[in-house]
């Protein structure tokens, strides 16, 4: 995405601060690219859990990827943040942000996303999780997750380093809880039938990230 468009995107929020961290996520994190080669070419809808302000929907719609997108997040000030944003774009009839608990998942098929958000919930909530968004799949839909996995390098001390400093300036309340393990994400994906291929997505930061990327087998 180009400079002129991330700044457009941008402009859509109020905050000063999240207008920086808009432009920052969208120039340095390659997750957002990533979703978008995915579910190119399929009309399936898009359901974001823990979506924050919405920033994954902009990024597709931008791009040019029309189908629906439901976000859901339990931040309602980053649901109103995003709700306003999407009113700025002129996408109220393709893109909806929802204040829900991710155990309050709504009855959606297609793809699903859950970028960033399991190290933040406690180990025995992020299995039963992942079922769930596995429950959510369309037959030819795919779930999409990049999450820091818990591994002796210095990648995944930077990682650390960095939540300390999201959980002290309030952007995440409560901060991280439980970094899983590759082991860990893989077992209950498979349990549900998934094919998963796990691989690095760390771009230009220096953060212990994976791409998971689950399928329904054929």
């Amino acid at each position: 995405m180009d400079r002129r468009s991330r700044q457009r995107i941008a402009r859509l929020y109020d905050s000063y601060l999240q207008r920086g961290y808009v432009r920052g996520k969208l120039a340095g994190d390659p997750v957002y690219a990533a979703t978008a080669t995915l579910v190119a070419g399929t009309t399936l809808p898009l359901l974001d859990i823990g979506c924050g302000i919405g920033l994954l929907g902009l990024y597709l719609h931008a791009l040019g990827h029309a189908q629906p997108y439901l976000g859901v997040d339990h931040d309602a000030r980053k649901i109103a943040a995003g709700q306003q944003a999407v009113q700025r774009a002129g996408l109220g009839a393709l893109m909806r942000l929802r204040h829900a608990d991710v155990a309050e998942l709504p009855p959606m098929h297609g793809h699903v996303a859950l970028l960033d958000v399991l190290h933040y919930l406690p180990a025995a909530r992020q299995s039963p999780l992942l079922q769930e968004a596995a429950r959510h799949l369309a037959p030819e839909g795919c779930l999409i997750i990049r999450n820091v996995l818990r591994e002796p390098n210095w990648r995944f001390h930077a990682t650390r380093v960095e939540e300390f400093f999201l959980r002290t300036s309030g952007w995440i309340p409560g901060g991280a809880q439980h970094y899983p393990s590759a082991d860990e994400l893989r077992a209950p994906l498979q349990d549900a039938g998934l094919h998963v291929r796990i691989e690095p997505l760390r771009g230009r930061t220096p953060f212990n990230s994976y791409l998971i990327v689950a399928r329904p087998h054929h």
